[in-house]
């Protein structure tokens, strides 16, 4: 009798592909039988596809019941399938898309389920109660960071419920062509970010003095007050610069301090969803089990957005058909061909997406990368449409319009408003932010073994069969309500952050 590990397990996605990922941690070897299947005629690493029939050249290879390319070469049963054997197939059009027409019947409400939060003037809920220092222009930076460290070390430490201080830096706010076609989206992403409810809808704001970017313009219009915006020039050296930053963070420190955690229902949550570094077990395994949390949570009110234009523009027609309505759909399709243009006016190359670490996982193509990706969002209807750098206004299952940079989407979906991230990884990474707090969940029980002080769920049980997608996403989800009530993820323990990243589509001057 063999031992479990020698088993050949494979996973296919749908009764109609012809082909299979190896689950097996250590891939198979040649002469390895399939269950019910072929044999494998070469070495397949773990992830990678193995054709379960012939596939003549030419002809389509599906996975999620999907067309993800077509065969460059005869591929035996117990092939090998991979990115060079495969031809990518066309990027589907904007013409004739099924327009809002998923019909499924409404799943139960799902009740009881609570989180503590803090509540703003606006109604708004964070997770977090944090000081955040918003910049107008990258010039301020270095003093802000200074200033940053000695409130943290001198000041912080007498307001105990106050969670941090997030300092809001970016390469932005001079040398910008500030009024051209695209520069209002950086401008309205720091905006927005400022006004999260992680902040507590108040933040301050450093200025330099001359920079195009001015304080008034970045923010709305009667919000800020002088105790609000310090600016640089009008100080006489570097040690009044500081004194003046530490004074005006006092007084919101002592403003944030008197605020409290309550119990929230649900419905006042905003999760933001993302994958990077993936595999495909993303599309398996903790997208999936992401995917029914994020059911989970819009069944009970809440807000879920996830993103990534490159990342779903190989589905439009799934979003388009899942879309509440056709207004919704249009609003998709004009998100995604705006990008294409984008990407277009830069000579991008759409092979580009997917990575090397991505193809090394299984994945061959943007079109295999986009069904496992999608996959996260559920299986609800769309509800509304988020533009890079808006802030959302709409409950349910949202789509924010954003790149696919993890860092950009990161710092993108903040500014929407979400005030909890997930981020599934198949390959590893330690990506997290200080503004939310970031889960991160593996797709392969190998990576949270390697990486158990830096994943926070392993999803890799539901490839070996011992865990369901339902009962992985409903682990998820309490997860997910625990840190919205303030248990720090792993990356909080560490002090593990990266720096936000500004979406400038405008011209550099």
């Amino acid at each position: 009798m063999p031992k479990d590990h020698e088993i050949a397990r494979v996973i296919a996605m749908h009764p109609a592909d012809n082909v299979a990922i190896v689950a097996n941690d250590l891939g198979l070897e040649a002469g390895a039988q399939v269950p019910d299947g072929p044999m494998l005629r070469e070495r397949v690493p773990q992830g990678h596809k193995v054709a379960l029939t012939d596939i003549p050249r030419g002809a389509p290879v599906r996975r999620y019941d999907v067309i993800i390319g077509h065969a460059a070469e005869d591929l035996p049963a117990g092939s090998w399938v991979n990115e060079m054997r495969l031809d990518m197939p066309s990027a589907p059009g904007f013409e004739g898309l099924p327009m809002a027409t998923a019909k499924v019947d409404p799943a139960p409400p799902v009740a009881g389920k609570t989180f503590e939060g803090y509540r703003n003037a606006d109604g708004r809920v964070g997770t977090r109660n944090l000081l955040a220092v918003s910049t107008t222009v990258q010039c301020v930076s270095g003093v802000v960071e200074h200033a940053v460290a000695r409130i943290r070390a001198e000041l912080l430490p007498r307001y105990p419920n106050v969670d941090g201080v997030v300092a809001l830096e970016h390469v932005y706010g001079c040398g910008v062509a500030i009024d051209a076609p695209g520069a209002e989206i950086p401008i309205r992403t720091l905006r927005n970010i400022a006004l999260n409810p992680n902040f507590g809808g108040r933040s301050m704001v450093v200025s330099l003095g001359c920079e195009k970017l001015q304080p008034d313009r970045l923010m709305p219009p009667g919000t800020l007050s002088d105790l609000d915006t310090v600016r640089l020039q009008d100080n006489a050296g570097y040690e009044q610069m500081i004194r003046a930053l530490m004074e005006s963070a006092e007084e919101h420190l002592a403003e944030l301090d008197q605020r409290r955690r309550e119990v929230c229902p649900a419905s006042d949550l905003v999760l933001g969803v993302q994958c990077g570094g993936s595999d495909a077990f993303s599309g398996v395994t903790a997208n999936p089990a992401l995917g029914q949390a994020a059911d989970l949570l819009v069944r009970a009110g809440g807000t879920v957005m996830f993103s990534e234009n490159t990342e779903v523009r190989d589905g439009i027609d799934q979003l388009t058909a899942r879309a509440a309505t056709p207004e919704v759909a249009q609003a998709i399709i004009e998100q995604l061909a705006w990008y294409d243009a984008y990407l277009a006016r830069g000579g991008a190359d759409r092979a580009a997406n997917t990575t090397p670490g991505n193809k090394a996982g299984g994945l061959s193509n943007i079109v295999e990368k986009a069904m496992g990706s999608i996959v996260k969002s559920g299986t609800g209807p769309i509800s509304g449409v988020v533009a890079p750098g808006e802030r959302a206004t709409t409950k349910g299952l949202l789509f924010a319009a954003t790149p696919a940079s993890d860092f950009i989407c990161g710092t993108l979906q903040l500014a929407a408003g979400a005030t909890v991230h997930v981020f599934t990884t198949g390959r590893g990474t330690p990506y997290s932010l200080e503004a939310m707090p970031v889960l991160k969940v593996s797709t392969r029980s190998e990576l949270a073994r390697r990486w158990h002080d830096l994943i926070d769920i392993d999803a890799g049980p539901v490839a070996l069969g011992e865990a369901t997608i339902e009962e992985m996403g409903a682990l998820m989800l309490d997860t997910i309500l625990a840190t919205a009530s303030g248990r720090a993820t792993k990356a909080e323990r560490l002090g593990l952050r990266n720096a936000l990243a500004l979406f400038n589509p405008a011209p550099i001057t």
